[in-house]
Parts: C-alpha cells; structure tokens; sequence
C-alpha cells in the first residue's frame, strides 16, 4: 500500500509535465509557422504582436536590387614589352609593344616536333638509286640449264644473287616531303619564338647587326664579353639583308664558326630557332617573320569575281 501511495503523485507529476512540455511546444511550433509564413508571403510591414514578442527579429524586407558581378577580363596580358637594345654595346634603348599572340604563346612541344619533322622531311634530296636485275648491262641469256647440273637454278648475270648483279628492293629517287597546313606551320614560328622570349633568350636590336672589324678575333671577343659564345650555348643572328649588306658580320662569323652563326630571314627556320643558345635578331627582321607567319590569326575574305 506505502508503493501506491508513493507511485500514484509522482504519476500524476510526470503526467502534467508531459502535457506543460507538448502544450509548449505546439505554442512554439504555431508562432514559428506564422512567423514563417509573414515572412515569404507578405511584403507590408508585419504585425505589432509579433514585434511586441519577438523585438529583435529583422522582420523587415530589403528592396535593394543585387548588384551584378563585372565581366571578367580575360586571363594574360594582350600585350607584351620587349626591350630594344643597340648593338654591339646592347645597350637598352626603349622598351617596344608587341601583341601576346605573337611572342606570348604558350609552348606547344607537339607542334613544334612536327614543324621540324616537317622542314626535315623537305630538306631531304632523295636521289638514292640502284639498278634492278632488267636495268643490268650485259645479255639477259640463261647462264646454265634449269636442270641437270645439280646446282642451283639461274637467270641471267643481273640476277640479284650474283656478284655484280641487281639490287633487290633497293632505293629509288623519290620525294620524302610531307605536307602541314600552313596555320599550324605558323603558329610553330611564333611558338618557336615565344619559348625564346619566356626563357630570356631573344634579343632584339633596334637598327643594324653589324661589326667594326671582320676579323674572327673580334667576334670571339665581342662572344665572350656577352655571354654568347660557344661555352655559353652560341648563338644566332637573324638578319633582314642579304650577305652583301653585312660585310664585316659574314666575314667575322665564318671564322667563328663555333661562336655562333649568322642567317637571314629567308635562310631561317623553326629548328635554327631551337637549336642554339639564343635568339639575336634584328626589329625588322623580327616584324618580317612575324607578318609573314601569321595565317592563323587572319582572316581572308573572299571577292565576289576575284580569285
């Protein structure tokens, strides 16, 4: 009987806490609907009661329209500077704009390994020949039986196993040129030129390469004193004349030889520019090349009538 008298009040405790707690919480779980409910589907003000309950909620609705984000502006330079020195005291004289899609190419190994395999493929002659057995000088008669003999069966003395005979399969002149579209050839040149300009490599002179002396000891000497000899790389002149305008430079760099060597536009291609050290170029030489190899960044129109 104690257990009854005992368990019966702390029942009916926990029972009225349970419904304090559910009646709370249906209160708390009604203002919170309503509230919510003011918020997304009214733009007045909200009512003084719930300003009066609720003091610090931000119950007001901004007008304000989002500010729109600015356009990016594209990634990378769209021009570059180039600094022009005078030679052969490479002194620096100006600084000269060129475009980023000329000497701010990013390096493309890919087109720069089939321009070379291109050039190569072009310089090869391809005039190896041998003579087949019919092309053999000499009669054509059948030099023993074809049987009973006990040796071998034989044709005429041009056969291909016979000493003074033809060539099986042997070479003829051919052409071992391949073919590039002519956009991607030119985009190697300036590819080409854009690796020299990021490693520090091209240098551009602002007039004239020439030398004061035609001595090969002059130009060892102007070599060791830039950092462009043999022990530093050698190097390569690019110039926009022909031999006969630059005198002392031809002269200086024949005897020289292992300094560096010098080339003109015409003479130059993507490999010279890869192969040695540096790049010492000419502004007009540079602006040449550039012209000419830019098909892919020019667009042609074609002219009703003309072709």
């Amino acid at each position: 009987m104690a257990s009854k008298s005992i368990s019966n009040p702390l029942r009916g405790i926990t029972f009225q806490l349970s419904r304090a707690t559910i009646s709370h919480n249906a209160i708390a779980k009604t203002t919170t609907t309503h509230l919510t409910r003011s918020l997304t589907t009214t733009t007045s003000s909200p009512p003084s009661s719930l300003l009066s309950t609720y003091p610090s909620a931000n119950l007001t609705t901004s007008t304000t329209p989002t500010p729109l984000r600015p356009t990016p502006s594209p990634i990378g330079p769209q021009t570059i500077l180039t600094t022009l020195h005078s030679f052969p005291t490479l002194e620096p004289l100006r600084l000269h704009p060129y475009p980023s899609s000329h000497l701010y190419l990013p390096t493309r190994r890919d087109i720069l390994h089939r321009a070379i395999i291109y050039e190569g493929d072009r310089t090869r002659s391809g005039t190896a020949s041998t003579k087949w057995r019919s092309e053999i000088h000499g009669s054509k008669r059948k030099l023993r039986p074809q049987k009973g003999t006990g040796m071998a069966r034989l044709g005429s003395r041009g056969s291909p196993m016979l000493k003074g005979g033809g060539v099986a399969f042997g070479p003829k002149p051919r052409d071992f040129s391949t073919k590039l579209p002519r956009k991607i050839y030119d985009l190697a040149w300036r590819t080409a030129l854009s690796y020299r300009y990021r490693k520090g490599e091209l240098v551009i002179i602002d007039g004239e390469m020439e030398f004061e002396d035609p001595s090969p000891r002059y130009a060892a000497e102007l070599f060791a004193t830039h950092g462009w000899g043999h022990e530093d790389g050698r190097s390569l002149l690019l110039t926009g004349v022909e031999k006969a305008a630059r005198p002392n430079l031809y002269a200086a760099m024949e005897g020289a030889g292992e300094h560096g060597r010098v080339l003109t536009v015409q003479e130059v291609d993507v490999k010279d520019l890869l192969e040695c050290g540096r790049v010492v170029v000419e502004r007009a030489a540079l602006e040449w090349i550039l012209e000419e190899h830019q098909s892919d960044l020019v667009k042609t129109r074609r002219v009703a009538g003309l072709e």
